[in-house]
């Protein structure tokens, strides 16, 4: 039974974008605990980089977005 409520919700695109909007959230308030004249590492394909934490706060927020659009536009079409 749980096996295929778990199949069904992984193939569900809203299930996908709201983990991906959640997984974001968690990014920029871990972010947002940092000290600002730390470096980080940001995941760029499936490779990292040292970056600042500006840069990737400002990365994470466009991918937010751009997620948070895309969950809209599934829900209202």
């Amino acid at each position: 039974m749980a096996m295929s409520a778990s199949f069904s919700s992984a193939s569900d695109p809203k299930f996908d974008l709201i983990k991906m909007i959640r997984s974001h959230e968690v990014a920029l308030v871990e972010l947002n605990n940092l000290s600002s004249s730390r470096g980080v590492y940001q995941k760029n394909g499936e490779i990292f980089f040292w970056t600042t934490i500006q840069k990737a706060t400002a990365s994470e927020k466009k991918q937010l977005d751009s997620a948070k659009t895309k969950l809209e536009k599934l829900s209202t079409g």
